[in-house]
């Protein structure tokens, strides 16, 4: 058995004996049997008893399209995939927008809710997004989610029919109207629409990381020591579609590490100047992230729930807070022994699994004649709790 898969605008066989179609596709197929696209298995089955079965879908189906579905059914070897212009591609030619520097998330599937949280955090973390969406997240949930950030939504409907129109919207704005079903949403920060010359569409991640204290503006050496942050940052795991808080930022050292990874970070610092050189951090970095000037835990109760948190400052009361709410896990500094038992009950206390280490370092420092000698840092405790 041989099936056609076509994208939408590409000829089906004239000689295939069934055609598998969304409705709109199926609107000018005569002469041959067709099946609607609603429930798969039906629809799969369908194609399993034919001979010469054709798919059409829309733009290119190898691209989050049916091509997965029916190479895990009847392997790749079985298909014969004659692709048409993606939408994602589509809508940015409309918008005139370079898209190779782009992230494309979906918003819907299997996971429901998820995907929707995750392709946010895209959103939050990249400066070029698009968006495939679908009941429940759409351009108004995502404009919701993203109210008050630096983006821009361009939203492109009914591509390919003569009812196609691109809409350019604020998140808020976004979040109060109704739209169209059939839509691919670019999600973009305005000020780097075009942005430089890249060499891959690949997410790569940062060439090295536990960067060195001084590749960040902080006050009196208060941040956290690379080799910390390195522990840490194992035990944060950030990335791509991931939220991060960062308590007690100071420096903002690790959200700006955890945004550098794709992870869309929070830095939560009670004081405003070093808020601002929070800011001025993740300017320095390139990295997108949000400033919250306030105290822990009172200003986290209007956050979305993060996958991971690090505490770099607080109590107990913010540790069980951060636990409670950390989908996947939480690291904690702490400089005083007599906080680490009061810091591994919280954790224990919201059904995290808690182990830690007592971390000393000793860094190589120069001496004349080119010696050195070992110049000992300020042991941490460093404590994890880790969702089973």
């Amino acid at each position: 058995m041989r099936i056609t898969v076509v994208g939408e605008g590409q000829a089906v066989p004239v000689d295939a004996d069934l055609v598998v179609g969304g409705r709109r596709h199926l609107a000018g197929i005569e002469g041959v049997p067709t099946v609607e696209l609603g429930p798969l298995a039906p629809a799969l089955d369908a194609v399993a008893a034919a001979q010469r079965p054709a798919v059409v879908a829309s733009g290119d189906p190898g691209f989050f399209g049916m091509v997965r579905v029916l190479a895990e059914r009847f392997g790749a070897e079985a298909l014969d995939v004659r692709p048409g212009v993606s939408s994602v591609a589509t809508a940015f030619a409309r918008t005139g927008i370079p898209w190779d520097d782009a992230v494309v998330v979906s918003a819907h599937g299997a996971e429901g809710g998820r995907s929707l949280r995750r392709a946010v955090n895209v959103c939050r973390a990249r400066r070029k997004v698009a968006v495939l969406t679908g009941p429940g997240a759409g351009p108004a949930e995502l404009g919701a989610a993203l109210a008050g950030t630096n983006r821009v939504l361009l939203v492109a409907q009914r591509l390919g029919t003569p009812e196609e129109s691109v809409v350019e919207a604020t998140p808020e704005a976004a979040a109060g109207k109704p739209w169209d079903p059939l839509n691919v949403t670019l999600v973009i920060d305005p000020d780097h629409a075009v942005g430089g010359p890249v060499w891959t569409s690949a997410d790569v991640g940062p060439a090295r990381w536990a960067l060195d204290e001084d590749a960040f503006t902080h006050r009196d050496s208060m941040i956290t020591k690379s080799e910390v942050r390195a522990l840490a940052l194992a035990h944060l795991g950030p990335r791509l579609g991931d939220l991060v808080w960062d308590i007690g930022a100071g420096s903002g050292s690790v959200a700006v590490e955890c945004a550098r990874f794709g992870a869309a970070a929070v830095a939560v610092e009670r004081s405003a100047d070093g808020a601002e050189r929070i800011r001025a951090n993740a300017a320095a970095h390139g990295v997108d992230l949000q400033v919250v000037h306030g105290e822990a835990p009172d200003v986290l109760a209007g956050l979305p729930d993060p996958d991971a948190v690090f505490v770099g400052g607080g109590g107990p009361d913010v540790v069980a807070e951060c636990a409670r709410r950390a989908l996947r896990s939480v690291v904690v500094t702490l400089a005083a022994v007599d906080r680490v038992p009061a810091t591994r009950r919280a954790l224990a206390d919201a059904g995290l699994r808690c182990d830690g280490v007592l971390l000393q370092s000793s860094r190589l420092a120069p001496l004349p004649d080119d010696a050195v000698r070992l110049s000992a840092t300020n042991p941490v405790f460093v404590l994890w709790g880790e969702r089973p």
